[in-house]
């Protein structure tokens, strides 16, 4: 089950003008958005199993950055890293935090490539429950013998659902670098720790 850690370490009713919506109404709303993030993660699961192939196939350059944008373009780093670096994070200015977002996801995307095999696992969708802007989505992938439960947190944001946590095996991946990023920033601070994650960024 390591693996699939390894490999991802890398979210007053009104009365008066507006409407209510009845229970039985969001329910039916719930469950549309519960079958839109199904058919979107079953779509992009396609798409990564079509672009890998048979094992042992290899690529170009040009697949290898269409898999990585595949893979992690459903991911909303900004919300990842507003989650590791929780307090710092709101005492940087708005380039800081670009600039942050940027090195942390191309960490992130670069380590999405390096064990391919794990997107061939076949994935069981167990429960989507999806209220309002926000879902979260239960899996089982099986690669081989060996079945991992993988869950997301989702949020919608301007009419799209994008992955803001992955828990693997129990473990959120937006609370493994948190705890990382965190005892860090005790020790040495903001600036070392976009010092260290942009070497890191950069090999």
């Amino acid at each position: 089950m390591k693996i699939f850690r390894k490999i991802f370490l890398l979210f007053l009713p009104v009365f008066v003008l507006v409407p209510m919506v009845s229970a039985a109404g969001q329910t039916k709303n719930n469950d549309s958005e519960s079958g839109q993030i199904k058919q979107l993660l079953v779509q992009r699961d396609k798409e990564i199993k079509d672009l890998l192939g048979p094992k042992g196939k290899t690529y170009t350059s040009s697949q290898k950055d269409k898999l990585k944008k595949i893979i992690n373009d459903i991911v909303d780093y900004n919300a990842m890293a507003k989650v590791a670096l929780q307090k710092t994070y709101d005492t940087l200015s708005t380039a800081q935090k670009k600039e942050f977002v940027q090195v942390f996801s191309k960490i992130i995307r670069d380590q999405s490539l390096n064990k391919l095999d794990i997107y061939r696992a076949h994935i069981e969708y167990k429960k989507i429950a999806a209220n309002n802007d926000t879902a979260f989505v239960k899996t089982v992938a099986q690669l081989k013998d060996v079945r991992t439960p993988v869950s997301y947190r989702m949020k919608k944001e301007n009419g799209k659902w994008y992955i803001t946590d992955m828990i693997i095996d129990n473990v959120s991946t937006a609370k493994s670098y948190q705890k990382s990023f965190q005892a860090y920033l005790r020790k040495k601070g903001y600036k070392s720790l976009l010092a260290v994650l942009k070497k890191r960024a950069d090999r």
